[in-house]
């Protein structure tokens, strides 16, 4: 709930005129007209200006103390005095507050409980950045219209962590997270333009930013977080404990039987589960392990499904298979598999951070600045996942993106608004 409290001018009745002398005298000559009244009528405060006015006086609610007239002479003159001297005073004051209070109205509140911006704005559940550059406050209460978001299996738990606390601190309207990898996220952000935010495990490519360019949209990319490919087997393979990328390559391409890989494994046939072609993970690895020539996977007739979870029931149904996926699906699973170190390292947030782990890549948001000042409540979506996304990465089973690169995404959303 936002408390809204905009007290009234001090001198109510010089708001509306020219702060000159004569207004003064104005002022004093309407007071003098007034019904000879000690006690003003008592009035209720409320947050709208537009109610504040000059004082009303009551004859009704007015009680004349019992008094000598010479006395009660010498006060109304007191009382005269006085306000003419309160509203020339006021008059100046308010001249040179109102110039004041101009500049500031231009400026977005740096307190959610002080900001009152216009509804169809970015800004309206949002208040500005401080100066040093951190990022403006959300109330997610005050957010309303529905968001879409499409892509990456990968990415989809972190942004469905993300949606779910951004519900959970008072948003009530729809957000839409589906998975479907990354590539057919971008067909639905940059060729349909159905989607508000396109979840990806890769960056968009040439192809893909001329497509969102041919229907008015330009990407804006944000990076989230850092995931680390996970190659795992069952827990029941009792041999594999690590593999080289030579290995990787035999492993899901040519090899027929394990111990075609590496002597001394068993000779049974390899069954292979991985992310289907639309996925960024597979795109990834194929980059990484094939130098992105992705004929001699698909040769190997894997079996493959853009659903993780089903690879993950696949590579737990037996101790010969073998496949991939991003690193949360591990971790999410680690009771039911096992993950291989490669080239001896394996992948945890240090190897990650080091850049020794040899199959780690970034996640990202795309939208556009257009979108983002269009609808409010994908900005401040937005702005909430980057604000808190190092609160949950770890634990929804990823890595932080490093301090420098989520400043520099922080950096863009702000820029992106103008701001």
């Amino acid at each position: 709930m936002r408390l809204q409290l905009i007290a009234p001018n001090d001198v109510r009745g010089c708001q509306d005129v020219a702060c000159e002398p004569s207004a003064a005298r104005a002022a004093l000559h309407s007071y003098s007209q007034q019904p000879r009244s000690i006690h003003q009528k008592e009035g209720t405060l409320n947050s709208d200006p537009s109610q504040f006015g000059p004082p009303q006086f009551d004859p009704s609610h007015s009680r004349t103390p019992q008094m000598g007239t010479s006395k009660l002479g010498t006060l109304r003159l007191a009382s005269l005095l006085l306000v003419g001297t309160l509203a020339l005073t006021g008059c100046r004051t308010t001249s040179e507050s109102t110039s004041m209070n101009n500049t500031q109205s231009k400026q977005p509140a740096s307190n959610a409980a002080e900001s009152s911006v216009a509804p169809d704005s970015a800004s309206s559940s949002m208040d500005t950045p401080a100066d040093d550059g951190s990022m403006p406050i959300v109330d997610p209460l005050s957010v309303t219209g529905d968001i879409v978001s499409a892509g990456s299996s990968t990415v989809f738990p972190l942004s469905e962590r993300m949606a779910e606390r951004f519900k959970n601190e008072g948003y009530e309207g729809n957000i839409t997270v589906d998975s479907i990898g990354s590539g057919a996220g971008f067909d639905r952000f940059c060729v349909a333009g159905e989607t508000d935010i396109a979840n990806a495990s890769r960056p968009i490519k040439d192809s893909e930013v001329e497509s969102c360019r041919e229907i008015g949209r330009e990407p804006l990319e944000f990076r989230v977080g850092t995931d680390a490919l996970a190659v795992s087997v069952s827990t029941a393979n009792d041999f594999a404990e690590d593999v080289t990328m030579e290995d990787l390559v035999a492993l899901f391409s040519t090899a027929e039987t394990w111990s075609e890989v590496r002597a001394g494994w068993p000779d049974e046939p390899i069954e292979r589960f991985i992310p289907g072609t639309d996925s960024g993970t597979f795109d990834y690895f194929v980059e990484e392990v094939f130098d992105e020539d992705k004929e001699p996977i698909l040769a190997a007739n894997p079996q493959m499904s853009e659903d993780d979870n089903v690879l993950v029931q696949g590579i737990e149904g037996s101790p010969y298979a073998v496949g991939f996926f991003g690193y949360a699906y591990y971790a999410e699973n680690s009771d039911r598999l096992r993950v291989l170190a490669i080239d001896g390292v394996e992948a945890t947030a240090a190897s990650v951070d080091a850049g020794t782990y040899p199959l780690a890549r970034p996640l990202y948001l795309y939208t556009t600045a257009g979108i983002l000042r269009e609808k409010p409540q994908v900005a401040a979506f937005v702005n909430f996942f980057l604000t808190y996304v190092n609160d949950e990465v770890v634990d929804v089973g990823y890595f932080p993106a490093a301090d420098d690169v989520l400043d520099s995404a922080r950096l863009s959303f702000v820029d992106a608004l103008g701001r």
